[in-house]
């Protein structure tokens, strides 16, 4: 997938929103040695070197073109081109802190475990993970992408998953000493024209576009452009709400 800094990070504070949440809970801890996994542009990461200033700050992702844009706004933060799946850290970390990265990964079963098992003894492991799957934007999706027209380029594409709190819970319990996880819906008053179709542009609509070449791409989004006109509804004043659903959890090992 190729992701675009700009077109994610137009909705930056909306964004950066649950992630704000999720470290308020880890307000009280000390950290050495943080990871940030699925760091993306590293506004997060960012945010993690401010609030733990002496510690030694590393920032993965599978892209380059968001790393690019990392490391030209925070130099001195360590950022390492890897695939989450496959990463491994060189020294157990006291943090890992993973924002809206891990629901694009299957085999939850055995990753989270194993992300787990690389901390050092009594660290933590903060994930969050969108949830909104069943929402009009996410369905729209699927069922444009499943259509005749598509079908056969489309309909392998993966937008993501994640499993229900209740899976967690049994996943991660045997793994952990303390366990945390709660859902959370924003109720997301986004600004400008089309402006749902401009956020799913910047993330889900990525590995789709992928797929297809120029001229069928803005076919694709035009289309889909449409439906989402009819889903979520611009106000007079310039704004669409935007429900979104995000799961988090955080785990001591």
């Amino acid at each position: 997938m190729n992701w675009n800094p700009e077109q994610y990070l137009k909705f930056a504070v909306a964004r950066q929103r649950p992630a704000l949440d999720l470290l308020a809970r880890l307000d009280c801890r000390s950290a050495n040695r943080i990871v940030d996994l699925g760091c993306g542009a590293g506004n997060i990461t960012q945010i993690l070197a401010e609030r733990w200033p002496d510690a030694q700050i590393t920032g993965v992702d599978s892209d380059s073109a968001m790393l690019a844009k990392a490391a030209a706004r925070a130099p001195t933060i360590d950022w390492q081109l890897a695939e989450i799946a496959h990463w491994q850290a060189e020294v157990p970390p006291d943090l890992i802190f993973s924002n809206a990265a891990l629901h694009w990964l299957d085999d939850h079963l055995h990753l989270l475990p194993q992300l787990l098992g690389q901390l050092v003894g009594g660290g933590v492991l903060a994930v969050q993970m969108p949830a909104n799957f069943n929402a009009p934007s996410h369905r729209i999706l699927r069922e444009l992408a499943a259509e005749a027209d598509w079908r056969e380029v489309l309909g392998g594409v993966h937008m993501g998953r994640v499993l229900s709190a209740a899976e967690y819970q049994q996943l991660l319990t045997p793994h952990c000493r303390h366990l945390e996880l709660w859902e959370t819906t924003y109720w997301q008053l986004l600004s400008g024209d089309d402006a749902v179709f401009e956020w799913m542009k910047g993330s889900t609509l990525v590995p789709y576009l992928a797929c297809l070449d120029p001229a069928a791409a803005e076919r694709f989004l035009a289309i889909y452009r449409e439906r989402l006109r009819t889903a979520y509804l611009q106000r007079p004043d310039g704004h669409t709400l935007f429900p979104f659903k995000r799961f988090f959890f955080v785990a001591q090992s």
